[in-house]
């Protein structure tokens, strides 16, 4: 089939907004799948998918179409996810497509993450088809949708088309769009064979396998590949398509999105946005691909168990190599043993990894607390990146102290506009200006630390505004800020895997907050034993480890009260002998019990 008649178009939307039904209906309407084997979120093949209701990972798959002008045509469709921390995926499918379907729900109107999503398109130049779905619901406001289509995303209201993925409305009108207004695919005409990846995953029997979109050229089995970022060179074992489920080819050309098995067997030898050509006759230039990703939240995660130290190191290993925006490296902790520091995108992206690791990979895990990456300014105008507080320097060696901010789009019912504005003073944030969507709706432009909306703000946010309010997230500029590194000293040694960086004003009440945990957590012990929060060598929160008594005055009855005095003293001496050179063991239980609190 000539590239003229092939479409490579994703489904954008916020979450929730039905991209997954939609590609169900369209599956369903294209004969891809029958209707015997159809289930609900076809395309969502991870259990974590089916349970959250949401989109992980990009899905592609290759439907053919007898369209109206008589000609059939082939269209590769990738269903997106909506969730503000896997907007990398959305960003990696963009790139392999030229036309983008925006699905907005017609009860709920634009949304933050619409909007976010809508400018990812244009900024990729594509073009994009506006659809309102869920119209069939009772509560759909059209005319609404029609006018912040026009208002906030500035595209024409005569363009939009009306649909439900639920009831099938408008699945026709959305395939005709597609034929008629995304244009063929580009860079056909390049001379060399060029195919970037934006996918891969690990198969325990045939290796890493690629997930391609074919520019130009062909690739076919046989052949050796060539990946343009590290010039490793390998055989092409076998390529093909998603018809959902993969489905060998001959050879794969230009226009094609399909797979490609080589005899690579290492995961990190493929990256993600690389750029895929042959060997024998390679490209000159690479495919200008999409922005790189850097994580922003870091936590340190270890095995529950040491001996499955390895059994991590392996799960790692093979979620990094179809996750672009995560990072790892090794580290030790004194309490927890050796584990690694991991770079992540946001809290669900965290969550979503440490499930995966779990489950896929059955490693029982505990992750510290989540910090951020912050730039110090040390004497003589030296930068350092810090993303571990154990690796923060002594106080009189810094200058200032630097936290990643934020800019947030908010989007909330009026009437929870004042609840919202104290949280968003509560976390050290500001808000820049403020814009009516509609009759019953704000949006708020804020700034924030990101070290502020780690933890709870989502959660907050969703409580506050009865599951109404939605947030979008771009990374800001770097500011200074009164920041301290807060110890946890228990029997005046540090225990590094509860150091934190927190703002001067708030150590005082987390680290009492902390110490009440520890102590409540800490079985009894022979001692007393001050469990203390500490910045620098000042104390600013104590806590006490229950003691243990035992009775040494159970065998005297009677007699002179001196008796029972020499007993405990000569208890109490014991004791503080005890606690000069006693060591207090923190059982790891502890440490899991206290870091799920947080």
């Amino acid at each position: 089939m000539s590239s003229r008649y092939t479409r490579n178009f994703c489904i954008i939307a916020h979450v929730d907004h039905g991209k997954t039904t939609l590609s169900d209906r369209l599956l369903e309407y294209t004969n891809q799948v029958s209707q015997r084997v159809l289930t609900e979120q076809h395309l969502d093949s991870m259990d974590l998918e089916k349970e959250r209701g949401i989109t992980i990972k990009s899905h592609p798959v290759t439907m053919n179409y007898p369209a109206k002008d008589g000609h059939i045509y082939k269209l590769n469709l990738m269903d997106t996810p909506g969730h503000v921390d896997f907007s990398y995926e959305v960003s990696r499918s963009l790139a392999a497509c030229e036309g983008a379907v925006l699905l907005i729900d017609a009860a709920q109107g634009v949304e933050a993450q619409t909007v976010a999503n809508a400018h990812l398109a244009f900024g990729q130049k594509l073009k994009v088809i506006p659809v309102i779905n869920k119209i069939d619901l009772p509560s759909a406001n059209l005319d609404l949708c029609l006018k912040q289509l026009e208002d906030i995303l500035t595209i024409s209201a005569e363009e939009a088309i009306l649909a439900s993925g639920k009831s099938g409305i408008g699945i026709v009108d959305i395939l005709e769009a597609v034929v008629t207004r995304v244009p063929p695919p580009r860079w056909t005409d390049y001379p060399q064979t060029r195919a970037l990846v934006f996918d891969s995953l690990y198969d325990s029997y045939r290796g890493v396998i690629s997930y391609v979109r074919v520019f130009s050229g062909a690739v076919k089995a046989g052949e050796y590949m060539l990946l343009m970022s590290n010039n490793a060179k390998s055989e092409i074992k076998e390529v093909g398509v998603f018809m959902p489920k993969m489905e060998k080819r001959a050879s794969l050309g230009a226009g094609d999105v399909g797979y490609v098995v080589s005899n690579i067997k290492d995961p990190s030898e493929i990256k993600i946005g690389d750029t895929l050509t042959l060997s024998a006759r390679p490209a000159a230039e690479m495919l200008p691909g999409y922005k790189e990703v850097r994580p922003m939240v870091f936590c340190g995660l270890y095995p529950v168990d040491t001996g499955d130290y390895e059994k991590l190191k392996a799960a790692l290993g093979r979620l990094r190599l179809n996750d672009a925006a995560f990072v790892y490296s090794s580290e030790s902790s004194v309490a927890l043993g050796f584990g690694f520091r991991c770079g992540f995108l946001g809290l669900l992206h965290m969550e979503i990894i440490q499930e995966r690791i779990r489950r896929e990979h059955d490693v029982d895990i505990i992750s510290t607390y989540p910090s951020v990456v912050y730039h110090v300014i040390k004497h003589g105008d030296v930068m350092l990146e810090v993303d571990n507080p154990v690796n923060l320097p002594d106080p009189g060696e810094i200058v200032e102290i630097r936290e990643p901010t934020i800019k947030a789009a908010i989007h909330i019912p009026n009437d929870s506009m004042g609840d919202i504005l104290a949280l968003v003073m509560e976390k050290r944030g500001t808000v820049d200006h403020t814009d009516t969507l509609d009759a019953t709706r704000v949006m708020l432009t804020c700034v924030l630390p990101l070290n502020e909306i780690l933890v709870d703000f989502n959660d907050r946010l969703k409580s506050i505004t009865h599951g109404y309010g939605s947030m979008d997230y771009e990374l800001g500029e770097y500011r200074a800020a009164d920041l301290v590194k807060m110890e946890i000293l228990v029997n005046a040694d540090p225990v590094d895997a509860f150091a934190s960086i927190v703002h001067r004003d708030k150590a005082e009440g987390k680290g009492r907050e902390l110490c009440e945990k520890l102590a409540d957590i800490i079985p009894p012990q022979m001692f007393k034993v001050a469990i203390q929060a500490a910045i620098g060598g000042k104390i600013i929160a104590r806590d006490n480890v229950k003691e243990m008594r035992k009775d040494v005055t159970a065998k005297c009855y009677g007699g002179d009260i001196s008796r029972k005095r020499k007993l405990l003293d000569k208890q109490k001496e014991g004791k503080k002998k005890m606690k000069q050179f006693g060591r207090v063991s923190i059982p790891s239980d502890a440490f899991i019990k206290v870091l799920k609190t947080n």
